[in-house]
């Protein structure tokens, strides 16, 4: 039996570019490609199940501001603002945002303590489409408050997620 070395294999660039784009290739076909990249709605409430624990989600508190319409999907400019005094006995633990119909709903989560003084975040994320953005504030207390906010992007959401 010979053995191969180094110096026997002798590939032109070309050829060791085919190899690897056909090995690139066999393992996308054969499902080796991440789960976030096949990522649904149905994942994005999966996620909200999993940071709330599946408890009850109460409307009002949570105002999100979003553009109606953007061309910067990429680029979209979201302020996020919670009613609390940000006291010691009733203050913002976190701030998670969703975006459901991202690659990878999970856009950002912050985190807050009574020091903060308001609990408002202004920040750019990366839209890939037309969609409602989800806010998710959980308090001291316990209690979780959702809002939600629409943006239309009308082009460049490509390379998102």
């Amino acid at each position: 039996m010979t053995r191969m070395t180094l110096d026997t294999i002798k590939l032109t660039r070309r050829q060791a570019l085919a190899a690897g784009s056909g090995a690139a290739l066999a393992l996308a076909v054969q499902g080796f490609i991440p789960d976030a990249a096949w990522a649904s709605p149905t994942d994005a409430k999966e996620m909200l199940t999993n940071l709330t624990g599946g408890a009850l989600l109460k409307k009002g508190r949570v105002h999100v501001t979003l553009p109606r319409i953007t061309d910067k999907g990429p680029f979209t400019r979201i302020t996020v603002a919670v009613d609390s005094p940000m006291t010691d006995g009733d203050f913002v633990k976190a701030v998670h945002l969703v975006a459901e119909r991202n690659t990878v709903p999970e856009v950002a989560s912050f985190f807050f303590t009574p020091m903060n003084g308001k609990a408002e975040i202004t920040t750019r994320i990366r839209l890939k489409k037309t969609q409602i953005i989800v806010a998710v504030a959980e308090m001291s207390d316990d209690t979780i408050y959702i809002g939600k906010g629409r943006t239309k992007v009308s082009r460049g959401g490509g390379g998102c997620g």
